[in-house]
């Protein structure tokens, strides 16, 4: 079956549904880091992507967004970094799957039983929750800045950027 498009799945609507323990069949979460760059130096400088609608951002986009920023980051400042993802999607997004094409109306039960079958996982954001957050020096604030920037446009929700300025220790 081919994916959904993200409007499906966008708006907040019913009960959360996470506990994972009481289902079968359950697609591992396709984020494969939550923490990449430079993991031991401490910058002083921090820009966060934060929500400005609810919505649920399914697993696919955030790693979509991680991969776009990672990218602007590994060609700019390499090493010069620490982007971290701030939510972990528990919430799993079930599927009604009903078969579609000639003779469907043979084999189809319609809306009978129609709980539906886990197909994905997602984050329930909030209006300003912080979704990504990269760490780095005033040198190369522009260059998270265009990271950020282009890692909005595969989040399904409109963002804002959040900057702040961490003192560093001597």
């Amino acid at each position: 079956m081919t994916r959904k498009p993200a409007r499906m799945y966008r708006s907040i609507e019913g009960q959360v549904y996470t506990r994972q323990e009481y289902m079968g069949g359950i697609p591992q979460c396709r984020i494969t880091q939550f923490d990449t760059g430079n993991l031991r130096t401490v910058f002083p400088l921090s820009l966060s992507l934060g929500c400005e609608e609810a919505a649920q951002v399914r697993d696919t986009a955030l790693e979509a967004a991680r991969i776009s920023a990672v990218r602007v980051m590994d060609k700019t400042a390499p090493n010069l970094y620490h982007l971290k993802i701030r939510r972990y999607p528990h919430q799993i997004l079930r599927e009604h799957k009903m078969a579609m094409g000639a003779g469907a109306d043979r084999i189809s039960d319609g809306m009978r039983g129609a709980f539906g079958k886990p197909v994905s996982h997602a984050v329930r954001a909030q209006i300003g929750m912080e979704l990504l957050t990269i760490h780095t020096t005033d040198d190369h604030l522009a260059d998270a800045k265009e990271a950020l920037r282009k890692a909005s446009h595969k989040l399904p929700t409109p963002t804002r950027l959040i900057i702040r300025h961490r003192p560093v220790a001597a």
